[in-house]
């Protein structure tokens, strides 16, 4: 066939153009992603018991839940969280469960779970969403206008044009799948008895109460008959605005009043349980998520398209974009497509160093993009996406894209023949080729989601591979032969002229050769003490499940534990803000109760709050934690503050926002610690391990009204009544709600005082018409819990947070507390969890797995050299190489995580193929008759330049990604570290070691025969 395709070059170019051209016109249907999509199911339960303590939501809403939903099947792990008025249960599964199913099946455990709970309670809301279900960002929405923050009426109007206008036409964009938003203010109606006029006409507030639910009356329509017609009779009297109630008419002791007669009925803004501000500014914060297949670029385009409009309808309104995760999309991929570029640049590059003639390097450089678009055709074709992984595969790609190119040309040269020089190295180009690609069968084995995203590198690298051997082996031959016909024509050899490179190459590695040989027993010690190197670096190097990557922005998570207001809380943010605010481009906090539906944001009470900083540069945001510590540490120290990443595809999927170490801390007998005992055990292990850095346990506390049922009974009031008046001056005695838009409008009977003084300081009229003090029937108590409750399978526990202990400090805080727990003195029992486990557990799974690469590239090479012996000569290269590449590793700092250890085992498939086709070309020279020690050497002098060029365009095609200064390069940094020292080392072994080895070996195998 080849020989045959050789005579017809304008055919095979003909054929060429028409792969160009529909790979080409692939690249715009290829959808674009910061990661791959893989579904990552979840499903949050959230219950709701207004006025419910934080024991009383545990008791009564979350345990009989959680004990159903515990039956799931399919269930990875469940986790629970109590607090005040709310609860909250996680279910998280394995990725690619069928969540429809699932969703059904909690829905059915809810139903079970209804009939152990309060008949007053609402059902839960279930969200079903993907982690992937991230905003691609946030709108920051405020008002222009200077008025002080005090005019709850801005806000009110504000929140309605949210709700009504803003939030619907964002939702109405095709890209858009939901907007969540938190931050808005509702609005009441509140009708203040005039209690002096009641009392002089001798009525109570039950009787405005009667009349305006009588007032209130939506009837069915009624069906008439006229002849032969019919008609619908309505009878309406329902109320809908404040009018309405102020116009309901009394009939007391034959007198007719109109309710604003009694009462002041006025419509207020309601007390805000949360508060939200962009920058210093009331505001109200919208999450915009987008559809799943959807590119996010469109998103942003819609999006910057809509914000317009918008600005032009309301001058007086705010937008301001935040967290726009579009931006990282846009930086980082635009990086890594210029890196790509950069790397191929380099790779070209260095074949002009070795061949001063302009054909062979154009041939190779025409081989990139033809393999290149090839490639891309195929992602198209299987539904892969570009994003930071596939990348990843591309850009291993490039610089073994081309090894072939060199290879199959250096043959042909030294052969003088296009045909029989193609298949004299095809069969082990092919090797090469399927032995790199074997290394990522194993990958499909790791664990969770990342065994799922790296399919996404497996297949770039795999599908660049075999398209640069297709090119290698068919196109490069022809145009080869097109370039150089008349001299291939006459059959003879081209001698091309030896470059000063190759020169200066040839004299350095004949030197380093014979000083090989020389001093064989010391190389060979020194590989023997790889070995020993491996096990010793392995055991200091630090190890992550993932690489750490810098940021510019962070979210400041605080708890000032106290029991405050929201408005309180949002003062004091403010306040810690101010003090940062110059070394800031942009701040958003919610302070309080957030809105939001989905579980993006915090959940949060209302003595917490979140803010989302950005800095103008990394070093800046260090400064501003600083600084942020220090001045709540000196003025707030009970308060706790954490910072941690704000949020991106990558950093959920991958949770690197997961302490290195949780303890969990339980009774022996089993159940959660009280306040006090976690208390002692936080403040001893404070003691014991200052660096820790551990925050004081969270509590907050509640007033407890208890009823005096003697007084009671002597003053002849009911638990009814004091319930009752103590809810109209709450400002909580809801009549009924008036359905206004998307939101509905309470209806509310006595004023706001929740100033625990005040309302004691009120009375209550009993039924003999007698005024009794509140204090005379409640006594007051203070009690002290748990802010949060938090339980998962293992049952109730406390968590707490060891955020950046170093791997040395978590195993001597297990050890101190495991000897403890052993002690009878201690009642309590801690458990551990967090990163420093999970990146354990994935560095032995990747162990494992490049034993079985290992394994394999043993299986495939023995196949090929029909030898047992020969591959393992080859494999020890690779102790070698990942002794030395520990080694750098531990050396500059870097951790042991997926990406290097993904490195050392693609590595491993990458190094020896330099050594394949050396030990093939010893081969048949030993089978020709030449002698063992000069085919060792003369196979070495015909290998130097290929197997030297092919290492270094890999080399150079990998060394733009060697920053970190976007997320794509930061997290590829690890993988090009450890390739490109693989690489240089294992380019050194093939020259050198492996001759060597070889040489022994079969040296004495020929004395023995």
């Amino acid at each position: 066939m080849l020989k045959q395709l050789l005579h017809r070059p304008i055919a095979v170019t003909m054929v060429l153009i028409a792969i160009m051209a529909v790979g080409i016109l692939s690249l715009t249907y290829i959808p674009v992603s910061l990661m791959p999509e893989i579904d990552i199911p979840r499903i949050t339960v959230q219950m709701s018991n207004p006025g419910a303590s934080i024991s009383e939501v545990e008791q009564q809403l979350v345990t009989p839940m959680r004990n159903q939903l515990s039956q799931v099947s399919g269930l990875k792990d469940i986790e629970t969280q109590s607090r005040r008025d709310a609860g909250s249960i996680a279910l998280s599964f394995e990725p690619g469960t069928d969540m429809d199913l699932l969703f059904i099946d909690v829905n059915e455990k809810i139903d079970r779970a209804m009939n152990f709970m309060p008949k007053d309670v609402e059902r839960p809301k279930v969200v079903k969403a993907s982690a992937m279900d991230i905003p691609s960002f946030y709108v920051d929405i405020s008002s222009k206008s200077s008025a002080s923050d005090a005019d709850d009426s801005q806000i009110g109007r504000l929140s309605s044009l949210v709700r009504n206008v803003i939030v619907k036409r964002i939702e109405q964009l095709p890209q858009t799948a939901m907007v969540d938003f938190s931050g808005t203010a509702g609005t009441e109606i509140q009708c203040v008895p005039d209690m002096s006029r009641l009392e002089s006409l001798g009525m109570t507030t039950h009787d405005i109460e009667t009349a305006i639910s009588d007032n209130n009356i939506v009837l069915g329509a009624l069906s008439v008959s006229s002849g032969i017609y019919r008609y619908s009779i309505h009878f309406d009297s329902q109320i809908l605005n404040k009018e309405d109630i102020e116009n309901i008419y009394l009939h007391h002791e034959g007198r007719m009043l109109q309710l604003k007669d009694v009462c002041e009925v006025k419509e207020v803004t309601a007390v805000r349980s949360g508060i939200v501000r962009s920058d210093g500014k009331d505001a109200i914060s919208l999450a915009v998520i987008k559809q799943n297949d959807v590119q996010m670029a469109d998103l942003q385009e819609s999006m910057e398209n809509l914000l317009v409009e918008l600005r032009k309808d309301y001058p007086d309104v705010c937008f301001n974009m935040t967290r726009d995760q579009t931006q990282l999309l846009t930086y980082s991929m635009s990086n890594l497509e210029w890196n790509l570029l950069l790397g191929a640049f380099l790779a070209c590059l260095i074949l002009f160093l070795f061949d001063r003639g302009w054909r062979t390097p154009l041939l190779i450089i025409i081989s990139i993009p033809f393999s290149l678009i090839l490639t891309l055709l195929s992602f198209y074709v299987l539904g892969i996406s570009l994003n930071v992984i596939s990348l990843s595969g591309l850009i291993l790609g490039v610089g073994m894209i081309v090894d072939n190119a060199i290879i199959v040309i250096d043959n042909i040269q030294q052969r003088g023949d296009a045909v029989s020089g193609t298949k004299e190295v095809f069969m082990p180009m092919l090797s090469s080729v399927l032995t790199t690609c074997s290394v990522f069968i194993p990958l499909i084995f790791l664990s969770g989601t990342a065994g799922a995203l790296f399919y996404d590198q497996a297949m770039g690298v795999t599908i660049a591979l075999f398209a640069s051997l297709a090119v290698s082996a068919t196109v490069v031959p022809v145009y080869y032969y097109a370039l150089h016909k008349k001299w291939m024509q006459n059959g003879v050899k081209r001698t091309k002229p030896i470059t000063q490179t190759e020169k200066t190459l040839m004299k350095y590695y004949e030197k380093g050769m014979r000083w090989t040989l020389r001093h064989a027993k010391t190389c060979v010690t020194l590989a023997i003490s790889a070995i020993a190197l491996i096990v010793v670096v392995f055991s200091y190097v630090k190890k992550e499940r993932m690489p750490s990557i810098e940021h510019e922005d962070a979210l400041m998570t605080v708890d000032w534990n106290a029991g405050i207001s929201t408005e309180e809380n949002d003062r004091r943010v403010q306040e810690v803000i101010s003090k940062v605010q110059k070394s800031l481009e942009t701040s958003t906090s919610v302070a309080g109760v957030q809105e939001f539906i989905l579980s993006h944001t915090k959940d949060l009470t209302s003595s917490e709050a979140v803010v989302y900083m950005k800095a103008r540069d990394m070093k800046s945001l260090d400064s501003v934690q600083t600084a942020i510590m220090e001045y709540v540490g000196k003025h707030y120290p009970k308060a706790k503050v954490e910072f941690g990443i704000s949020g991106n595809i990558y950093d959920v999927i991958f949770q690197t926002d997961q302490p290195n170490l949780e303890i969990r801390l339980q009774k022996k007998e089993g159940g959660r610690p009280s306040t006090s005992e976690a208390r002692e055990f936080v403040a001893e292990l404070h003691r014991d391990f200052p660096m820790l850095g551990i925050q004081p346990v969270a509590t907050e506390e509640d007033l407890r009204y208890i009823a005096n049922p003697e007084q009671l009974a002597f003053y002849h009031v009911s638990y009814q009544q004091l319930y009752g008046r103590l809810k109209e001056l709450a400002g909580s005695n809801r009549i009924y709600e008036i359905a206004n838009g998307a939101k509905n409008v309470p209806v509310i009977i006595g004023q706001d005082m929740r100033d625990a003084e005040t309302i004691l300081s009120n009375s209550i009229t009993n039924n003999e018409g007698v005024n009794i003090p509140l204090s005379y029937l409640v006594n007051v108590q203070k009690t002290e819990n748990f802010k949060r409750l938090c339980a998962s399978n293992e049952g109730e526990f406390y968590p707490i947070m060891a955020e950046h202990a170093t791997d040395r400090q978590v195993e001597e805080v297990m050890s101190h507390l495991e000897k403890k727990s052993k002690l009878e003195a201690c009642t309590l029992k801690p458990t551990f969890h967090g990163s420093y486990f999970d990146s354990r557990t994935m560095v032995k799974e990747l162990t494992l797995i490049l034993m079985v690469a290992v394994l394999l590239l043993y299986f495939i090479m023995a196949a090929q050299f029909e030898s047992l012996l020969q591959p393992a000569i080859i494999l020890t290269e690779i102790v070698v190489d990942v002794s030395i590449v520990l080694l750098l590793l531990w050396v500059c700092g870097e951790s042991l995580n997926i990406m290097s250890m993904i490195g050392l085992i693609v590595m491993s498939g990458i190094v020896i193929n330099d050594s394949i086709l050396k030990i093939d070309t010893i081969n048949r020279l030993y089978r020709s008759g030449m002698p063992l020690l000069k085919s060792v050497v003369l196979a070495g002098q015909r290998r130097l330049k290929p197997i030297v060029m092919t290492s270094l365009t890999t080399i150079l095609a990998l060394l733009p990604f060697m920053h970190k200064s976007d997320m794509g390069s930061a997290i590829q940094f690890p993988l090009s570290l450890t390739l490109i020292v693989g690489m240089v080392t294992g380019t050194l072994v093939s020259l050198f070691f492996v001759p060597l080895v070889y040489y022994i070996i079969y040296k004495r195998i020929r004395k023995k025969a």
